[in-house]
């Protein structure tokens, strides 16, 4: 089979067995300019440092979880 897509040879010769090159088929339904914009650019400039804003008070409520918890064994042995 010499053709690029396998087409059986005996029906070569068949006015249905035209099909589109590949740069064709895939230029089909591309825009005209298809280059976009990147949404998300990598590389990026100067950035903030990301802070979590709960960072004391999250310390607080783990304090005041254990201190529950030690309170709790502590009176009720």
């Amino acid at each position: 089979m010499n053709n690029p897509r396998d087409i059986d040879p005996r029906s070569l010769d068949d006015p249905r067995n035209v099909y589109p090159t590949d740069e064709e088929f895939y230029a089909s339904d591309r825009p005209a300019n298809p280059v976009l914009p990147e949404d998300r650019p990598r590389g990026g400039g100067p950035t903030s440092p990301v802070k979590h804003p709960w960072t004391w008070g999250t310390i607080l409520l783990v304090a005041f979880v254990f201190l529950v918890i030690f309170a709790g064994i502590a009176l009720f042995p």
